[in-house]
């Protein structure tokens, strides 16, 4: 690919101390994030502001939080972020998920992890309704299943039931750009073919994605909390 050029994107933070941070001890409340207007085109990386956060990406440690709005496919835009794993929830509207490793479609109700350095585009199922989310970027480790503890084997997000993308490839030799978060700036470079040419992988780290409805909740609804305090 061509040498990366950056690539203007005022609303996306990635450090968080306290020289670039403003403190304020009132109750924070926001609206949903103003929809792109018909007359504006905004993908999934120029529609992400970030909320809020801890630590930077620089020095690998802490998390962001942003929001998402979009109107149109990433098409032959192509995101790899080197600062940290994104895991995405779809507020309004589905998302076609393509990615080096295979296809993902994300729909309200269910949460993708894309890992870092993973290279991925996100897609609108409906091309004619925006699409709102937001996305929790974590700079240090990965996003994990706590350990279970007291509750046993079984309960809260069951192993069972993430799901991962089986092997899709495409063998296209036209212009693709790549846009790359890292440091938290964006760059981009040009590429003479499209990223998503594995035709096959092994190993487990890979994107994937989870339905909250299968969820396990452990708790007590009813008047009292019951011991042990799990």
């Amino acid at each position: 690919h061509d040498k990366y050029v950056a690539e203007e994107q005022p609303y996306l933070v990635s450090e968080f101390g306290a020289d670039t941070a403003s403190f304020d001890p009132n109750q924070k409340r926001w609206l949903p994030m103003r929809l792109p207007a018909e007359d504006e085109a905004v993908d999934f990386v120029q529609g992400l502001r970030t909320f809020g956060g801890a630590g930077a990406a620089s020095s690998k440690t802490g998390f962001a939080v942003h929001g998402y709005t979009c109107n149109r496919s990433m098409g032959r835009r192509v995101l790899c972020n080197s600062d940290g794993d994104m895991l995405i929830v779809p507020e309004r509207g589905a998302l076609r998920v393509r990615t080096e490793l295979g296809r993902m479609m994300v729909r309200n109700g269910e949460i993708c992890v894309v890992q870092r350095g993973i290279r991925f585009a996100i897609d609108l199922v409906d091309e004619s309704e925006p699409a709102r989310g937001y996305v929790c970027e974590v700079f240090g480790a990965h996003f994990r299943i706590p350990d279970l503890g007291p509750i046993g084997a079984n309960g809260l997000a069951n192993p069972r039931d993430f799901k991962t993308p089986t092997a899709w490839y495409e063998d296209v030799d036209e212009e693709h750009s790549i846009v790359q978060k890292f440091g938290g700036k964006i760059f981009v470079a040009k590429t003479d073919h499209s990223p998503f040419d594995v035709v096959a992988w092994h190993g487990n780290y890979v994107p994937f994605k989870y339905n909250l409805h299968d969820f396990n909740v452990i708790n007590s609804v009813s008047y009292d909390h019951l011991d042990p305090s799990i």
